[in-house]
């Protein structure tokens, strides 16, 4: 098979990820086998008289101009074989590759939601069909058939993988889903280092940044932006030492910047320095940027260690964001903690009112009804327990675990931001 010497980019609003073309034709040479449930695509389904001598020709005379780098020619003569045999699924994922080489997106996602409409655990496809609406603009289509993509598994490819990452996190980082978008940049990170796109949504992604567009070129934000990605990078590879110092170089270059302070202390809660991180979570506090989430990372950090001072910091945040639920949980445990069951648990009732299927508000209402005597009501909660672990937990013997209590708690997008409708 011939293979294409340019190289494919994706290119939207200055964020690039790099994949040959040759990998395009790889994936439609292979056709259908990319899927986990391989279908012999090249046959047609249909009747006989659809599987005519016209359809062979025409199949044949595309799948040689694709393996030929004949990607133009390609195009119409998949497009009449297709009219014969509409279920050929190989030929729509064919086209479809052979379209997005093109930059013909809308072309190319009308071919990959056939492929996914006659093959839908087709990840491959998935993965392609969203890298379309990507381009095309569509971010809540492109991220449903992305996070598709990687729940069904997808070609191998290292790049694809990699492109499917990126874009995957821009996406969450768009949505406002920052702590959710750090897990493919971090992923990145991990696997190659990371590249100067990789680093700067990473920076964006880290300081809670929605924008559609990196910040313009020498401006404050985008310095801070590219900074804090490479530290955070260095975190995500567990190199602690090197995050810290760059860090520390941040703050001294961009003390009033918002979220430094913050993001400085999420990385050293990873690095297992809770004091440190205590301290970067006041400073932030004190910028006045946004008081509530480091109020919740100090009141989430001293559940166990220091309750009464983290009692104080809920208290705070639950009096600056009362819509919070999480806010709530948090005042919840701390009361519970510090002996004032009777006031924590109309806190952990509204928590629970908004996250219904979270064992851990469960498991804090059932020991606090016990303690003060509504026997009734915690053997409800307890039968909740139940309920979600049979719902959620694998399908093996076993008793349902107890709280762990030592578990860390995280403040996540969910946390920041509440539930979804």
């Amino acid at each position: 098979m011939a293979a294409i010497r340019k190289t494919r980019t994706f290119v939207s609003d200055s964020r690039r990820m790099v994949l040959p073309a040759a990998i395009l034709l790889l994936f439609a040479a292979n056709g259908i086998a990319t899927s986990q449930t391989a279908q012999s695509g090249a046959k047609p389904t249909q009747s006989s008289t659809q599987a005519s001598a016209q359809f062979q020709s025409l199949s044949k005379r595309a799948m040689e101009a694709l393996d030929s780098d004949k990607l133009k020619e390609s195009i119409p003569l998949f497009r009449k074989a297709l009219t014969l045999n509409p279920r050929w699924v190989e030929g729509w994922w064919s086209l479809g590759t052979a379209y997005y080489d093109q930059d013909s997106y809308a072309e190319a996602e009308l071919a990959f939601q056939r492929v996914v409409a006659l093959d839908p655990q087709h990840g491959t496809a998935h993965a392609f069909l969203g890298l379309c609406e990507f381009e095309l603009g569509d971010d809540k289509a492109a991220l449903h058939d992305i996070e598709a993509s990687k729940d069904l598994g997808t070609n191998v490819d290292p790049q694809l993988r990699d492109v499917v990452f990126y874009h995957e996190g821009v996406l969450l980082q768009r949505a406002g889903r920052f702590v959710a978008a750090e897990k493919p940049f971090a992923s990145l990170c991990e696997e190659n280092g990371g590249g100067g796109d990789v680093v700067r949504a990473f920076g964006m992604t880290a300081l809670r940044m929605r924008d559609r567009k990196f910040p313009a070129a020498g401006s404050e934000a985008a310095a801070v932006s590219e900074q804090v990605g490479r530290a955070a990078c260095a975190a995500a590879q567990k190199n602690y030492d090197s995050a810290r110092a760059q860090f520390t170089s941040i703050e001294g270059a961009y003390p009033h910047f918002p979220y430094v302070h913050y993001v400085f202390g999420r990385v050293l809660i990873d690095a297992q320095d809770l004091p440190g991180a205590i301290v970067e979570f006041k400073r932030e506090i004190d910028e006045g940027h946004d008081r509530v989430l480091p109020m919740l990372q100090i009141a989430a950090a001293d559940y166990k260690v220091d309750p009464a001072t983290g009692l104080t910091y809920a208290q705070q945040a639950v009096a600056l964001a009362p819509q919070l639920p999480f806010a709530h949980y948090l005042l919840g445990l701390l009361l519970a903690n510090t002996g004032a069951e009777p006031k924590a648990i109309p806190e952990l009732e509204i928590a629970r009112k908004a996250f219904p299927d979270d064992m851990r508000i469960y498991w804090s209402l059932a020991t606090a009804y016990a303690r003060v005597g509504r026997t009734q009501d915690a053997a409800k909660a307890r039968a909740e327990i139940a309920r979600i672990y049979k719902k959620t937990a694998p399908r093996e013997e076993g008793a349902i675990p107890s709280e762990q209590q030592d578990a860390p708690i995280h403040v996540t997008d969910t946390a920041a931001q509440g539930p979804k409708n």
